[in-house]
């Protein structure tokens, strides 16, 4: 039996030896070519037990995967390092000219793609003889809708965006998992039966928003202003530096106590701090160690996670009658996706600027990742949960494979030469 840092240890030198050979010999990106390597790995171990039955290679494995709480991992675990590290380079300036855009889609586009998914989904079970009711369909829709933060700043790192059209797609991902958390809770509440009466009432479901997405926002800014304030007191790079880690993960935890959104909190800490730091908080070189180090974090993170995604399908136990609905679900997703960003860029098209080509490739680009899959691995034990785990994994990877490695092309169809800023 392993120990905790001996299974920590595996995972490292597995994705470092990984990543040496996709850099060396397939050249695909960094965490696209991890994940794919993980899933090829996964495939073939597959592949050797049902061959040889004697082998039970895969069976320990699996066991030793099991051993790894994906969603505790993601959620309360790597989530909070990932956002704030993504959020310290948002530029403010521009946010707030970008915020009805980013909050509208964020926000009333994470509503419309519950909805689409969670009704085509049940439309789509019914035909395919699956018996998955509609309050679960929708839970589907809650945990699928968000783009994942992690996956688009990623693939953003790759492909060159119009300024404005970059920031409407960062934004949204790091803004619009809080929200789809909230959504996501809701609906289980009521799928489940466990919630009070009142769970599914607009006016509960508004104080939860407002508790949750509202209180986040504000805790955000008081841990980021005391944090603040306290490396403009020192010229110190390693003390400043672990101020910044404090600051990431126990805003994060002081969300959690407080029943409050904590991916939203780290983003808004992350923001402040990304912007009024470099100004007159940190010297020159505190700024570079600082910033250095959450980019190592970023990068490191990033490539353990998408090794795990790969891998995680030798714990999902996904059977041949769920896979035509898994296929389905790729472009229900996309299609929701569609409605979901082209109603607020078509209802903000007087008010906001958007290049073109805006709707297409936030379309596209709306990967999802860990997030959806530590959300549909913390349902219930309920009958629906493999369908709708296997949908979630289908999407998550034709989302970060297939959507990822053509984004690039996408882009460069769809934004028009006047376009780019």
């Amino acid at each position: 039996m392993l120990s905790t840092i001996e299974i920590a240890a595996l995972l490292v030198v597995l994705t470092a030896a990984l990543g040496w050979i996709n850099h060396v010999a397939i050249g695909l990106p960094h965490t696209i070519g991890l994940l794919l390597m993980g899933l090829a790995a996964s495939l073939i171990l597959v592949g050797v037990e049902v061959a040889v039955p004697d082998i039970h290679v895969y069976e320990d494995l699996g066991g030793l995967l099991r051993r790894i709480d994906f969603k505790e991992t993601v959620l309360n675990g790597f989530l909070a390092f990932l956002l704030f590290a993504g959020a310290l380079h948002v530029d403010v300036s521009l946010l707030r000219r970008r915020a009805w855009a980013v909050g509208s889609i964020a926000t009333v586009g994470v509503l419309i793609s519950t909805a689409v998914v969670g009704f085509g989904l049940w439309l789509v079970a019914g035909l395919l003889g699956l018996a998955i009711p509609l309050a679960w369909a929708l839970v589907f829709g809650a945990l699928i809708s968000p783009t994942d933060p992690v996956a688009v700043l990623s693939t953003l790192k790759s492909v060159k965006v119009p300024e404005t059209l970059e920031l409407d797609m960062s934004g949204e991902s790091l803004f619009n998992d809080g929200v789809g958390v909230v959504v996501f809770t809701v609906v289980v509440a009521v799928a489940a039966g466990t919630g009070e009466t009142g769970a599914a009432e607009p006016l509960h479901i508004a104080r939860l928003f407002f508790v949750e997405a509202l209180g986040g926002a504000v805790l955000g800014l008081c841990t980021g202003w005391v944090a603040y304030r306290a490396m403009r007191r020192i010229d110190n790079y390693p003390l400043e530096t672990l101020i910044s880690i404090a600051l990431a993960i126990g805003t994060y935890v002081a969300a959690a106590r407080l029943h409050t959104s904590g991916p939203i909190a780290v983003v808004v800490s992350g923001i402040l701090i990304g912007n009024r730091g470099p100004n007159d908080a940190m010297s020159e070189l505190t700024e570079r160690y600082v910033f250095g180090f959450w980019q190592l974090v970023d990068e490191i993170l990033n490539s353990i996670l998408f090794l795990l995604i790969g891998l995680e399908v030798l714990v999902l136990g996904f059977t041949r009658d769920l896979v035509p609905l898994a296929l389905a679900a790729i472009p229900l997703a996309l299609l929701a996706r569609f409605v979901a960003v082209g109603g607020p860029v078509l209802a903000l098209r007087h008010r906001q600027h958007f290049v073109a080509g805006t709707v297409p490739v936030l379309t596209w680009g709306g990967l999802r990742g860990g997030i959806s899959i530590a959300l549909a691995l913390s349902l219930p034990d309920v009958p629906e949960k493999p369908a709708l785990l296997a949908a979630t994994y289908a999407v998550v990877v034709f989302t970060i494979v297939v959507q990822g490695l053509t984004l690039r092309a996408v882009v460069r169809r769809a934004v028009a030469p006047g376009g780019a800023e």
